[in-house]
């Protein structure tokens, strides 16, 4: 008897997680995670601050559990939490939600993304994403059975063509899932693309899924929520966190808005997932979200700060660096100085160089990774220290091309 791949199979083939023989091998994060603790190597691969958020948030979570809130929080969100993330998207973005039915709590921006894919993707359903993708979008479509397409995004604007982002979306289509600000690469999309992308979604009766947790830390330009453009709330699931806005990734408190048939079916198929977490961070988060103006702004400056130190540090050892608009990643091109295989370099770089970055071509599909061999993708959301160190050893690259 013939099976079909088994669901967790199909997630680690979403994920790129096997190996050439199509074994099951580790993530790339946590290979070049143990090489840089081994060589004690400036870990600037993967996407967590090393400082810690607001004093006063903190205190809040404290004083929630001493208090008692160490119990099942509802299944929705506590009602404050609830309650401040609808203001928030009023504050920031000028539109008004329920949050008694438009809101939903979740444990982080990740089960965000798995709810609302498996709530709406039936196998054989076709996502459109774009590529490079975040690594749980691949994991969770072919968990869903779904059918996975991508549009690129090409070295070194990162934007998308319109054309090709046109032939990928179809009648076949159920979701489109949106991550903007985009990691890996940095991009953040202009009004054209995601007019078209709320476009095609009427034309094609399709979901939007927008995965904005970097909505905060853009550099230059502002932040367009797609469900603020016309005809997009309606068809659009907005997913964020504290983890990126606060510096508190290991809370993992997140959120999905939008309109209330599409949260109730997000919520449906969350509650079966975790049901509920961090009682006693919701509280805290919900304070976090009305800190004033200046707290988002000063955070985004001082990230944009680390952002060019690092990237002038790139460029003094060689490296073209693009410079990103947002998230907390940019992208080198390591071909200049004659390096054609980036994740070759990244296994090479803790113990060689002392500095850890993550190869781009672990984002896309393996029939797809020409273009992004020679990417190296670098994390800045450190300390100016830290930051500081890495660039010191950085400039000792150009001696790996003598010695190759």
């Amino acid at each position: 008897m013939t099976h079909s791949p088994a669901p967790w199979y199909r997630a680690a083939i979403g994920a790129n997680l096997l190996n050439a023989a199509g074994q099951l091998g580790g993530t790339i994060f946590e290979e070049i995670t143990t090489l840089a603790t081994a060589h004690r190597a400036v870990n600037l691969g993967q996407g967590f601050p090393d400082t810690e958020g607001p004093a006063e948030i903190r205190k809040i979570a404290v004083q929630a559990i001493e208090q008692g809130a160490n119990q099942y929080a509802p299944g929705s969100g506590i009602a404050p939490l609830r309650e401040a993330i609808a203001t928030h998207q009023h504050r920031f973005y000028g539109y008004a939600l329920d949050p008694a039915t438009e809101v939903v709590v979740t444990t982080g921006a990740t089960e965000a993304i798995a709810a609302s894919i498996l709530a709406f993707v039936e196998p054989g359903d076709e996502v459109v994403t774009f590529e490079p993708y975040y690594d749980s979008y691949g994991a969770m479509i072919s968990l869903a059975g779904g059918i996975h397409r991508t549009v690129s995004l090409r070295y070194p604007s990162f934007t998308p063509d319109l054309d090709e982002l046109r032939a990928a979306v179809s009648d076949r289509t159920r979701l489109i899932v949106l991550n903007n600000p985009h990691n890996p690469t940095g991009a953040v999309f202009d009004r054209e693309v995601l007019e078209l992308l709320v476009e095609l979604a009427h034309r094609h009766d399709c979901v939007i899924v927008s995965d904005e947790v970097y909505e905060h830390l853009t550099f230059g330009v502002g932040h367009i929520p797609i469900a603020t453009l016309p005809g997009g709330f309606e068809r659009t699931v907005t997913i964020s966190s504290a983890g990126k806005s606060f510096s508190f990734t290991g809370w993992k408190v997140g959120w999905a808005t939008g309109p209330a048939n599409l949260i109730e079916a997000v919520r449906t198929v969350k509650q079966f997932l975790s049901y509920s977490s961090g009682p006693a961070f919701q509280p805290a988060v919900a304070q976090a979200l009305a800190l004033p103006d200046t707290f988002y702004t000063q955070f985004a400056n001082q990230l944009g700060q680390r952002c060019e130190e690092l990237a002038a540090g790139l460029q003094a050892a060689g490296l073209h660096v693009l410079r990103p608009r947002g998230t907390y990643f940019l992208v080198a091109d390591v071909a200049e100085l004659g390096f054609s295989d980036a994740q070759d370099l990244a296994r090479r770089l803790p113990q060689e160089v002392g500095v850890a970055a993550i190869p781009l071509s672990v984002f896309v599909h393996e029939e797809n990774r020409g273009p992004y061999r020679s990417l190296l993708r670098f994390a800045f959301c450190k300390r100016e220290d830290v930051i500081a160190e890495a660039v010191h050893r950085l400039q000792r690259l150009p001696q790996l091309v003598t010695h190759s």
